[in-house]
């Protein structure tokens, strides 16, 4: 079974939910994974040796200014003409399958091509209607084209249809032991100097903030980095508790593991405010939609997260790639789901 995937590379989630299925792909001789990324500046993505000789698109992606998303801009800077020409040019001779996190250079080409295409991940939760998950119509189309598909994989906290399995994880899915008062920042579309200034009202606590314009240094009681795989994964094994964008990814490995969560989304991008408002509404997380001391100096007195208990859904999904995915995927969503679990709170 030859496959290729095409990883979205313009947030770090759909990067880390695709390195947890090429480790579990990676064991197995049955099935040959190959990987196109697109999305974000090739000199700008790190810690990419898991997906080998992958190859590289410019792709899309929206812009970000001052914390909201930009629709002029995300118009006007986007290459569309190359983005064709890199559709057009993919040649999907060699595979039997595409599976794509929402990339879409894999997407229109498997399309043009007649290629079965596998839509995995978050994004793909909202193509059907949900109570839970409820964009309006203009917005479910726009994300119908931008990466269409044949076959829906999409993810969620809690089962809310058929088409949707649990999050796929990187690394280990249980509770972890955590330091009292360190927290984990991960906000990259926020000003870097408000999260400073922000933080800066709290000095009792350690605060360990990662962002793409950081560079490693420390003030007072605030420790900044650069984006760093190993260093993220450390940082996030210690922290009491996480604050972040309200991304699926982030919250979902907090939830894994136990530790409390505050998100602030992305301002314009509907799928943030949907995943803060699904958090919120079933008191997974806690919401702030500005950078609020005040929010932050509640939450961070709050004690009692909760942890969710998801299988490991990495191997499982192997398994039904290198079966040639032709198990129906409501018969996948209910074995995982039978293995899933709230665990209210964690003392």
């Amino acid at each position: 079974m030859n496959i290729l995937i095409g990883v979205q590379g313009t947030g770090n989630g759909h990067i880390s939910r695709c390195h947890a299925l090429a480790e579990a792909l990676q064991v197995r001789s049955d099935i040959r994974a190959d990987f196109l990324v697109s999305g974000r500046a090739r000199e700008k993505l790190f810690d990419m040796d898991i997906f080998g000789n992958y190859e590289w698109r410019q792709g899309l992606s929206f812009a970000v200014r001052d914390g909201r998303v930009s629709v002029l801009d995300t118009i006007s800077t986007n290459p569309w003409a190359q983005f064709w020409s890199d559709v057009r040019g993919l040649d999907l001779r060699a595979y039997d399958l595409v599976v794509t996190d929402f990339e879409p250079v894999t997407a229109w080409a498997a399309r043009r091509q007649g290629v079965r295409c596998i839509g995995m991940g978050r994004q793909y939760a909202f193509f059907k209607p949900s109570r839970a998950l409820a964009p309006n119509m203009l917005q479910r189309a726009m994300l119908k084209q931008f990466a269409p598909c044949d076959t829906l994989l999409g993810m969620h906290w809690e089962d809310i249809g058929a088409h949707v399995i649990p999050p796929l994880i990187h690394g280990t899915q249980t509770e972890q032991p955590s330091l009292r008062r360190e927290i984990l920042v991960y906000l990259p579309f926020e000003p870097l100097a408000q999260i400073a200034a922000l933080l800066a009202n709290f000095p009792e606590y350690e605060f360990s903030v990662y962002h793409p314009d950081a560079e490693s240094y420390r003030d007072g009681n605030v420790h900044f980095y650069p984006p760093s795989r190993p260093g993220f994964a450390a940082s996030f094994a210690r922290a009491e508790g996480v604050i972040t964008n309200a991304g699926f990814e982030t919250s979902s490995e907090a939830l894994a593991r136990g530790k409390k969560l505050l998100v602030k989304p992305l301002h314009g991008q509907f799928e943030q405010l949907a995943n803060a408002r699904c958090l919120r509404e079933r008191r997974l997380a806690w919401v702030m939609e500005n950078l609020s001391a005040r929010h932050v100096d509640e939450w961070l007195e709050m004690n009692r997260p909760v942890r969710m208990d998801w299988p490991d859904v990495a191997p499982e999904l192997a398994q039904w790639l290198a079966d040639g995915a032709l198990e129906p995927v409501s018969a996948l969503h209910q074995r995982l789901w039978k293995q899933s679990q709230r665990i209210a709170a964690v003392a």
